[in-house]
Parts: C-alpha cells; structure tokens; sequence
C-alpha cells in the first residue's frame, strides 16, 4: 500500500468533538495570540489541526493546533464564519508516537514551557522509552534530557542511569 500523508485527508469537524491533549508543553504570548487570530480573521485556516481519533468516544484529540483551536473558541466572529467546523488532519498513532510529533510539531515553531517539557520527559520514561527513544523521536540531547528529568526530581527517572565513580572521597584519617 502506497502512503499517503494525513494532510491529503482533510476533514471538517465540528469544535465540540475536538479536545486538547494533556501534555503540549507550547505556550504562546499574548501578542502572539493576538496575531494568530488576526491571521486567522484575515486569511482563513491555513493549515489544519493534527488530531488523534478516538473512535470510542468520537473525538479527536489534538496533535497538534491547539491555539487555532483556541482562536475559534475565544472568537465568535471566527466560530460563526467557520460555521464551528475545524478542518483536522488525522493521524492514526498510539499515545507515545502522538506525544512525539506534538513536540515535533512544536519545536520547529516555538518554545517551550520547562516544566511541561519536563512532565512529557517523565510520561514518556514512564511509558516504557529510554532516553536513547527520547532523543531521537523529539529531537533533544541527551543532557537536555538529564536537565529536564532532573527538574521532576524523581529518582525512578535515573533508575537505569549508570553512574562512574568521577572522584573518591578523601580519608581524613590517612596521613
């Protein structure tokens, strides 16, 4: 089967079936918010949400796109222009995978906040993916990723860490 990327797929959803996700560390100012609405008024959705569908509940989670979602929900001008539907490219990944395209996604527009940065660290350990997985699905180094582990400050996040005897303590009763 050939592939074919999501962004040939996209669907109109209505804004109630689309949620957030509970991990995207992005933050934006609000200056930056302020002109992603202005962008949005003035030139339509140009790029579509990247969302998970879960069937189950039919709703779509956000990859992501979040702020654009936002704009919608803030503004009813856009809402009621827009007609409530978002378009949404949907990707078929489990929770891990989605996590890192969030990141990907993100990292290759803006900053992120440390410490949801350093939550997504310890998702991701906790869901079974080393460090080695880390760097290479979100693009960090391996000392980005000891700084952020070290901010949750749980030692389990070290658990597989092997640590060289850098020095010996001194004996102070030795002459």
């Amino acid at each position: 089967m050939e592939y074919k990327s999501p962004a040939y797929g996209v669907i109109a959803v209505p804004i109630q079936k689309i949620k957030p996700n509970t991990y995207n560390p992005n933050t934006v100012a609000p200056p930056e918010m302020k002109l992603l609405y202005e962008s949005i008024k003035q030139d339509g959705y140009t790029m579509p949400i990247v969302c998970y569908h879960d069937y189950k509940n039919d709703t779509y989670i956000i990859v992501d796109g979040f702020h654009r979602y936002r704009v919608m929900q803030e503004h009813d001008d856009i809402f009621e222009r827009e007609k409530g539907l978002l378009p949404v490219s949907v990707i078929n990944k489990p929770l891990d995978q989605r996590m890192a395209s969030t990141i990907r996604h993100n990292r290759a527009r803006g900053n992120h906040d440390v410490d949801l940065m350093s939550n997504i660290v310890k998702e991701l350990h906790e869901l079974g993916r080393s460090d080695a997985w880390i760097s290479r699905h979100l693009g960090m180094e391996r000392d980005e990723i000891l700084r952020l582990k070290q901010i949750t400050g749980l030692a389990a996040l070290f658990k597989d860490v092997k640590f060289g005897k850098a020095w010996k303590p001194i004996d102070e009763t030795e002459p």
